[in-house]
């Protein structure tokens, strides 16, 4: 079964949690300074639509772990020329504050899973929300995984482009170009976002995360987790908390909640402390990709929510990649099977030449290398990567597409050597006379980085995670200068 983790809207989590954060770390000073921030929040959760769940929803014990369901709904404003009565939920997230488990889990749902609404029937899982609001998308996901939800928040597409604006942007890197002009009114958004690593705002982020143009879920959600790390690496508590007087009124405005005394926001808001120096775990959906439906079996269901409540990643790829999984080196020692590649001398040179012509100002490296089955596509991007309050830094990417539907990987090189991508862990490995920094997400590399007196190159995997270790470094290292 194919990993399926559709549709996060990573930036609601971290206004959620960073919303909840600020109250005690705020409170450091006086506790009278403490009781502001907490009654800020607790205005804040009122400001917006109070959802009246009944007794649908579990009661938490002060100290306990609680499951927060996350709602982005398609809502929009009823100035919006797409106004419509009737939203869908574009996305279901479940989060899990447990700090005793070491971690906090992550388990998106897919919108188009097949499951059973309460009083209606088979549908998909988007349609619970459309036909009875959040209170039967609670009912809906409490019946398919037998899970206690403590709480329901709801965010719009208007409260995420502009929470994304109040945290000032963010850095991504973006795996190939992502196009769409609606011209013939067709049921998906407006894009036209260039590859490249490049600092990108609210509207640009929301059409990217919820691009489904050219691809399938098991992309679309690949594509969200990936945000969703590249948000937790660069926006640290500090950014939260000198931003917490807009985002608090952002979140207020844009979300809806069934939270709204100070005595749940405290047990909350204690949790997301205890909470926030710990690692966030997905957790992966699996499930079978149909013509009209996502399915899972109940087995596939009760494995998720163990996952789940366990604060356990999900190890290997995001997806199933078509290279077939090596031998065990540790059984076998005296077999070392090469690495599945495909020359690419001729074809890498001229990239590097045209980045060159298209006025390339940093050495421009190619790869001599390919994964097997995989093309350029298209001529490199060469253009100035903007940072706020300096030049803009030369720039460059090469993309390639993969033997696999939506799956793009490439070499980027850039004159900012203090990106932020290139911060956190890292693994060095020396090979052919160079030194390689190794990125990785749990088990798998997402990149491979080298270091020049002109910049940082780097090679970024695809969204899948599906080149192995092995291919990502011989890739990296078959790189030559022009």
């Amino acid at each position: 079964m194919p990993d399926l983790s559709p549709s996060p809207r990573p930036i609601w989590r971290r206004l959620l949690v960073g919303a909840l954060l600020i109250v005690f770390a705020s409170a450091t000073a006086t506790a009278a300074a403490g009781f502001r921030e907490l009654d800020r929040v607790v205005t804040a959760f009122r400001d917006g639509e109070v959802l009246d769940l009944g007794r649908s929803l579990a009661e938490a014990e002060a100290g306990q772990p609680q499951t927060i369901m996350l709602i982005g709904s398609d809502e929009r404003p009823r100035w919006s020329p797409n106004f419509e009565d009737k939203a869908r939920s574009d996305t279901i997230l479940l989060v899990r504050l447990d700090p005793a488990r070491g971690a906090t889990a992550i388990l998106s749902l897919p919108r188009d899973l097949k499951v059973t609404v309460p009083g209606r029937g088979t549908r998909k899982l988007n349609n619970a929300y459309e036909e009875g609001g959040p209170k039967l998308a609670l009912e809906t996901v409490k019946n398919l995984t037998g899970l206690r939800i403590n709480h329901v928040v709801n965010v719009d597409f208007d409260g995420f482009q502009r929470g994304v604006n109040a945290l000032n942007c963010i850095y991504v890197d973006i795996d190939r170009r992502y196009f769409n002009d609606n011209s013939g009114f067709d049921d998906y958004a407006t894009i036209n976002v260039q590859p490249g690593y490049q600092r990108m705002c609210g509207k640009d982020s929301l059409d990217y995360v919820r691009y489904r143009h050219e691809d399938n879920d098991l992309v679309r959600a690949a594509r969200q987790q990936e945000y969703l790390r590249q948000v937790k690496q660069q926006v640290s508590v500090g950014d939260l908390l000198s931003d917490r007087r807009r985002l608090i009124e952002i979140f207020g405005r844009y979300s809806s909640s069934d939270i709204r005394s100070r005595s749940e926001v405290v047990r909350l808001a204690k949790l997301a402390v205890a909470s926030a120096g710990r690692p966030v775990q997905e957790v992966h959906f699996k499930g079978e990709i149909g013509e009209t439906y996502v399915t899972a079996s109940s087995a596939a269901i009760r494995e998720l929510t163990r996952e789940f409540l366990g604060v356990r990643a999900t190890e290997g790829p995001r997806g199933q990649a078509r290279e077939e999984r090596q031998p065990d080196r540790a059984r076998q020692p005296r077999r070392r099977t090469p690495v599945p590649l495909e020359d690419t001398s001729a074809e890498g040179r001229l990239q590097a030449t045209a980045a060159q012509r298209r006025g390339a100002r940093i050495p421009v490296y190619y790869p001599t290398s390919r994964a097997p089955r995989s093309l350029f596509a298209g001529l490199p991007r060469v253009y100035g990567l903007k940072v706020p309050g300096g030049p803009p830094y030369s720039s460059y990417r090469m993309v390639l597409k993969a033997d696999e539907v939506g799956q793009y990987y490439g070499v980027q090189g850039t004159a900012w050597k203090d990106a932020p991508i290139l911060s956190g862990p890292v693994e060095e490995r020396r090979r052919g006379g160079r030194t390689f920094e190794v990125y990785k997400d749990g088990d798998r590399v997402r990149l491979v980085a080298w270091r020049t007196d002109a910049g940082v190159y780097w090679i970024s995997n695809t969204l899948l995670q599906s080149l192995s270790e092995r291919q990502m470094l011989a890739i990296a290292e078959s790189t030559r200068r022009l």
